[in-house]
């Protein structure tokens, strides 16, 4: 077995233990009750009442994302609306606006001193609950099934649908036939990611005050009420997601949706719209538009110029990114260290051992975040009290939680980069370690930098994990943001909301060019 292989594989499962330990560590709380207890904390209304709001959050923003997702993407792939390319670009930027900073611009909307009473004249009550939390989600999250369907409209094969067609189809049974079933692969790829994410959201539940598992969770840790029933709360949010997982690798088994005959399947070809249907489908980008970006930016610009003394508040803000960047920068790094051998095990050295290490990489991004940093609260409680709220921990828990999100595009690099420039470079006489630093590393430079930033940009935004695990007097941007909303200090709030924002774009911007390059 090649020395660099052995090295790696070592590597490699260190990593996938860092993932394993503290959710052992959390099992093990969760067992320390008696099984009488353990019935009771799962049994108990509240928690039945916590599973079926969970549930149905997850459904309707679902529904909601998808019915804004899925007419854009038509819109953009398949018509000729005009100005797609600048639709395209207006679905994408939402991204840039996280739940609960778009859970802040709901609630600034309402009350006498809002943004709809100050501007319009009317009151509107404060969106809280279900349908708040949902209208947040929702809003924030349906880019990523915009993307996936965007890029399942592009490859279906249009001959199936011309072939429906001229059997005597419907427009209706064409698309409900042949043309949906195609598109669920790439709609389940979305309602993955973005089911994932609800299930494990607790900025934007929290301030809409509607009580799923992650809330209670920290309401149930922080408030140290019962710990072990934080520790089983998790554990049940952690087979929630898992599950969820499951089904949808379940669903996707020996589906196929290729074409089969013979020949080559028709160019793509694109509906044209009438005068009115251009009005209409232009109506409908304008009305997501504004609800997802025009409602956040109106809102933060109504508190900003409010603002007494802006220039007084800057140094308290830029200490707050100071402390984002504390953590962020590091987590980035570190999370690109550790996607380096894994990457490498599993491209130039596959094997049932490297596939399984593969897959212990994606457990943090699996995991619910609030219940993997409440694991590594118990970990480090127990077993290395020395690193409980550091930033040593801090970052670790980051670069673990984000791991895949640097692994994706590392291990595309080097699927791309050719194995026999490393064969000749050992031929020359150069070891493992120089071939790796030498020629390796070089060429996959790029898909490096683009999991750092990946992974940076997601951590200057993070909150669940920060919330858990912050060291004491640690205020980043996101703490800071949302423990001045949920206060009503909304005024206060929006240098940080606009901050977060702004960095928030880097990621858009990274989605964008890469989008633009894939084309």
């Amino acid at each position: 077995m090649p020395a660099a292989r052995v090295v790696f594989s070592v590597i490699g499962l260190g990593i996938g233990a860092l993932m394993l330990l503290p959710l052992i560590w959390l099992m093990l709380r969760a067992f320390e009750a008696d099984l009488a207890t353990v019935q009771s904390l799962i049994l108990r209304p509240r928690t039945r009442m916590l599973l079926w709001n969970t549930g149905l959050l997850v459904l309707c923003t679902l529904a909601l994302a998808t019915a804004m997702a899925l007419p854009l993407a038509w819109l953009v792939s398949r018509t000729d609306l005009r100005g797609r390319r600048l639709v395209n670009i207006l679905a994408v930027i939402p991204l840039a606006t996280p739940g609960y900073v778009m859970a802040y611009a709901l609630i600034g909307l309402s009350g006498n001193f809002g943004f709809m009473n100050q501007v319009f004249g009317f009151t509107i009550p404060r969106l809280q609950g279900l349908w708040g939390a949902t209208l947040a989600l929702a809003l924030y999250t349906f880019p990523y099934i915009y993307l996936n369907l965007r890029a399942a409209f592009a490859g279906l094969d249009q001959s199936l649908e011309e072939a429906a067609r001229a059997l005597g189809a419907s427009p209706r049974e064409v698309f409900f036939r042949v043309t949906l079933p195609h598109l669920m692969p790439a709609l389940m790829a979305g309602w993955l990611v973005v089911g994932l994410y609800v299930i494990g959201d607790f900025g934007a539940v929290a301030l809409m005050r509607y009580e799923v598992f992650s809330y209670a969770i920290y309401i149930q840790f922080s408030a140290a009420f019962d710990r072990v029933y934080a520790a089983w709360l998790a554990l049940m949010l952690i087979a929630i997601a898992l599950s969820v997982v499951w089904w949808e690798s379940r669903l996707r088994e020996g589906a196929h949706f290729a074409r089969t005959g013979s020949g080559t399947g028709i160019g793509r070809r694109r509906v044209a719209l009438s005068p009115p249907g251009q009005i209409l489908g232009w109506g409908f980008v304008a009305l997501v538009v504004l609800a997802a970006i025009g409602l956040p930016i109106a809102v933060l610009s109504f508190w900003m110029i409010r603002l007494d003394d802006l220039p007084a508040i800057l140094p308290a803000l830029l200490r707050a990114f100071s402390q984002s960047l504390s953590v962020a920068a590091p987590s980035a790094l570190l999370a690109a260290a550790m996607a380096l051998p894994v990457a490498v095990l599993a491209v130039r050295y596959p094997s049932p051992l490297s596939t399984f290490i593969n897959r212990l990489a994606f457990i943090g991004y699996a995991v619910p975040a609030l219940a993997f940093a409440l694991a590594f609260v118990f970990f480090s409680l127990n077993a290395a009290r020395f690193l409980y709220q550091t930033h040593l921990l801090l970052v670790t828990v980051y670069a673990l939680s984000f791991l895949a999100l640097a692994l994706g595009p590392i291990r595309s690099a080097l699927y791309q980069a050719r194995p026999s420039v490393e064969e000749a470079a050992r031929a020359l006489g150069h070891g493992p370690l120089s071939v790796f630093a030498r020629v390796t590393l070089p060429t996959i430079r790029p898909g490096v930098v683009a999991g750092m930033v990946l992974v940076f940009v997601i951590a200057m935004k993070e909150l669940p994990i920060a919330f858990l695990l912050a060291p004491t007097g640690f205020r980043p941007l996101s703490i800071t943001m949302f423990s001045r909303t949920s206060e009503g200090m909304l005024m206060d709030a929006a240098p940080y909301a606009a901050a977060i924002m702004v960095f928030s774009a880097l990621f858009v911007g990274f989605v964008l060019r890469h989008d633009k390059k894939s084309e």
